[in-house]
């Protein structure tokens, strides 16, 4: 069975066994174009060609290890990014690229739906929050600062959706995906009314809704012969990457979380019925119909540690690559250094805006409570306890909404550094489990597709595929000295609120091409 999961910055196909052990794998990476203030957008047939490459890459590497494998693939079944928005014309061609999750550019819209324009009780319908990574936002921002590409466009659609139009010719959005754009009505199952008649838009503008456990048959025999697949081998539209990862854990009884932190993070929990907080500081997406992720995501994860590399430690990153290290290894025993809180420096990591819990895309990172003491040392713990600061502070609000949560289960490129297991643990106050499958969201859509074609009876059966590689408990003298920081870390965004919003507003009036 073959998960594939189109993401922010790379396509991964990995082939496994139907007992959930990796046969093979492949990944081809693509560029953010970010050539304008707040702009983040792809090249969807750059996506496309990536999501062919990956496949037919993956298929190739197993059937040279294990024999000939196409006629053995039993299923294809796709995880992928949220929030994306393609405009195309009548015949499917493109209008735009793919404008992702963390393009900035509908700011203003967010802020004005939010503030002016009922946003909240859309939040309530939909279950995605107001804010610029929504499609809702997104499009909105299209139809007033994009006036005449939003007239000429017949349709808006998601990464995903464009990918099954190539392969398929069919325009199908799944309820999952669907589910994060703001405009899916979550107890109705369809497009939610009020939010397409503030957009100025009909159904027909937008794809077919279907379940997740949807499929589809039938590939071109050129295609099928591209991939090394057989023309009838079934593709099961599946989820988005954050619910599927959730299932890739085995993160989905009552009371477990699961904790991602790759470029950017999350945290989520599953339950049996859609749930919308009334504060909004929440998401709540569709798995499948009896299984519904609530949780929040953060924009600041790995990212914040590259930015470290880059701009805080060159010359420590340097002398690592030159001693043939990995200098992420390196900076973080420098950090390990330091005992925990950082002797009192504390670090918000909101240099893209922050989502869950602030929902705020005008918050700016700093670093609070620099003194004479702290060298660079202290600078970097500080920036890696403030990506677990931040996932924290989302916990309340997922506690508020289905009572105390028990197990952690944390993935993501984060999870292979024993530091960054080690202060989850004593932050969050609870032991953490890192299990033993790192391709989460491609096991999660592969057991997705097993569960959608009926090889399976549940869901459940995950639990026998994945093991557990890492387990840390909590060291009681870093929890206390944290337990005493949070408050203070907590406190700092809601005292800055207009600050934020003027000095991002500065920011955008006098960046490089003037006012933005």
């Amino acid at each position: 069975m073959l998960g594939v999961d189109i993401g922010t910055t790379s396509t991964k196909a990995v082939l496994f066994t139907t007992q959930g052990q990796i046969v093979a794998q492949h990944a081809v990476e693509y560029p953010l174009l970010c050539t304008t203030p707040g702009m983040a957008e792809q090249d969807p047939e750059q996506i496309y060609q990536a999501v062919l490459a990956a496949i037919s890459t993956a298929v190739s590497a197993g059937g040279a290890e294990f024999g000939q494998i196409a006629g053995q693939v039993a299923l294809v079944s796709f995880s992928a990014a949220m929030h994306s928005v393609i405009a195309v014309d009548q015949d499917g061609k493109l209008l735009s690229n793919s404008i992702t999750w963390a393009d900035n550019r509908a700011g203003a819209w967010a802020n004005r739906i939010r503030d002016e324009l009922d946003g909240h009780q859309i939040y309530l319908r939909t279950g995605t929050p107001i804010h610029p990574m929504s499609p809702l936002c997104k499009i909105m921002w299209l139809r007033h600062d994009q006036p005449e590409l939003f007239a000429r466009t017949a349709r808006f659609v998601g990464m995903k959706e464009y990918v099954l139009f190539r392969l398929f010719g069919a325009w199908l959005v799944d309820h999952s995906i669907a589910s994060a754009t703001g405009m899916f009505n979550l107890q109705q199952l369809d497009w939610d009314q009020g939010a397409l008649r503030m957009l100025g838009i009909s159904p027909a503008q937008l794809s077919t809704l279907v379940p997740t456990t949807h499929h589809l048959s039938g590939l071109a025999p050129a295609v099928a012969q591209q991939l090394g697949l057989a023309p009838a081998t079934p593709f099961v539209i599946g989820a988005n990457d954050g619910v599927l990862s959730n299932l890739g854990v085995n993160a989905i009884a009552p009371g477990q979380v699961a904790v991602t932190i790759g470029t950017s993070g999350a945290m989520r929990t599953v339950i049996d019925k859609p749930l919308t907080d009334p504060a909004g500081r929440t998401f709540c997406y569709a798995l499948t119909a009896k299984h519904w992720v609530v949780g929040g995501p953060t924009n600041n994860g790995g990212s914040i540690f590259h930015w470290v590399r880059e701009e805080l430690a060159t010359a420590e990153s340097a002398a690592a690559k030159n001693a043939g290290q990995d200098p992420y290894d390196a900076l973080t025993k420098i950090a390990e250094g330091v005992r925990a809180g950082a002797e009192g420096l504390l670090f918000h990591p909101y240099l893209a805006g922050e989502r869950a819990p602030l929902w705020n895309a005008d918050a700016r990172g700093s670093y609070f409570g620099l003194a004479t003491h702290h060298g660079k040392p202290h600078m970097i713990r500080a920036a890696l306890e403030g990506v677990i600061f931040s996932l924290y502070s989302i916990l309340p609000a997922v506690e508020d909404l289905i009572g105390p949560t028990t197990h952690m289960m944390a993935t993501g490129g984060f999870a292979r550094s024993p530091l960054w297991r080690q202060m989850m643990a004593d932050i969050f106050e609870r032991e953490v489990v890192v299990p033993e499958s790192v391709e989460s969201s491609c096991l999660g859509a592969a057991v997705l597709g097993l569960y959608a074609l009926g090889k399976v009876d549940s869901l459940d059966v995950i639990g026998s595929m994945v093991g557990s590689t890492h387990r840390h408990v909590p060291i009681p003298e870093n929890v206390a000295l944290y337990r005493r920081l949070w408050p203070i870390y907590a406190a700092i965004p809601k005292l800055l609120e207009q600050q934020y919003r003027q000095l991002s507003q500065f920011q955008r009036e006098t960046a490089i091409g003037g006012p933005v």
